[in-house]
């Protein structure tokens, strides 16, 4: 079990690597690693011992990439498959058996590794809706940050926003985080029938009063500043508990939820991770732009969402 402790004001994901380095690596399904960003990732996530992996792919394909790149092999498990779409099915197959712990996207579409996933029988697909949370430190904020949904659900509608925002509240809890606060994010902060992003944040709001959201607090609609600054919230005669103390931020679409994030990256020198949740068991979803610190906190997080789960059910 890891231990659960708040990370620092700076160097946050960091601080998630260092702890999931103290516990044992989990057992994670690489799916399709055939370019030099999947497998150098998976090997150098295993060689700081944050997983286990076991390669799914064409293995002559894996090796030569390897030799290629001068990367070592030995000790590492490979299952020979044709594709990529054999490879995600098979992945989906090790979990159904209880052999992997995560998967972890390789070269290959996300669409691709998620139509496996979401599988009606052959898949790992749960009563809950698959969504994809993006964790980021911030130099000019003051806690990690959970944006979703910027990678799986393109124009949720309130029944979807419902589980992504439930997602992210679990997620946040097995992070050490009891009662996550979350912002819905809208262009203003009152009630205009006319934009469903205002409407859907009430609605939201009431659920969770009425206990169809529970374990985290929220408030909405509220514009991206308000969520953000205690002040700009004040500044608007807006009294919240959330305003200034956000640990997520809830994106009417996946549109908006990714211009965040890239904006956040590129114009804030912000650094992100990012995992996927809703399924059997926590899917690291990596891109080909992603650097190695990102990866690594990918892993981690998957780590602790796999043993904090695992201590959970033991207590009971």
């Amino acid at each position: 079990m890891i231990k659960i402790e708040q990370p620092p004001a700076q160097q946050q994901l960091e601080f998630f690597i260092q702890q999931a380095r103290q516990a044992r690596p989990i057992r994670t399904a690489v799916v399709h690693p055939v370019d030099h960003n999947s497998l150098t990732g998976a090997l150098s996530a295993a060689a700081e011992g944050l997983i286990e992996p076991i390669l799914i792919g064409p293995e002559e394909r894996i090796r030569a990439l390897a030799a290629q790149e001068q990367l070592d092999l030995r000790g590492i498990e490979i299952i020979d498959v044709a594709h990529s779409h054999a490879a995600a099915e098979k992945a989906c197959e090790l979990v159904q058996t209880g052999r992997v712990e995560a998967l972890m996207k390789g070269a290959q579409a996300t669409s691709e590794l998620l139509s496996a996933v979401l599988h009606k029988t052959l898949g790992i697909r749960t009563e809950r809706r698959l969504s994809h949370v993006f964790v980021f430190d911030i130099p000019n904020y003051h806690k990690p940050l959970v944006i979703t949904d910027a990678a799986i659900n393109v124009a949720p509608n309130l029944s979807i926003k419902r589980d992504i925002v439930q997602n992210a509240i679990d997620f946040c809890q097995l992070l050490g985080i009891p009662s996550p606060r979350v912002a819905i994010l809208a262009a203003v902060e009152k009630i205009v029938p006319s934009m469903q992003s205002t409407l859907d944040a009430a609605a939201l709001c009431k659920m969770a009063d009425r206990g169809q959201i529970s374990g985290g607090i929220l408030d909405g609609p509220l514009a991206f500043d308000n969520a953000i600054s205690r002040q700009a919230a004040l500044d608007k005669h807006i009294e919240s508990e959330v305003s200034g103390e956000a640990d997520i931020l809830l994106a009417p679409d996946l549109e908006s939820a990714n211009m965040i994030a890239k904006q956040l990256v590129y114009l804030a020198n912000a650094e992100s991770a990012g995992i996927a949740l809703g399924a059997r068991v926590p899917i690291i979803l990596t891109s080909r732009s992603d650097n190695t610190l990102t990866r690594m906190a990918s892993c981690a997080l998957a780590s602790h969402i796999v043993h904090q789960r695992n201590a959970l059910n033991l207590k009971r």
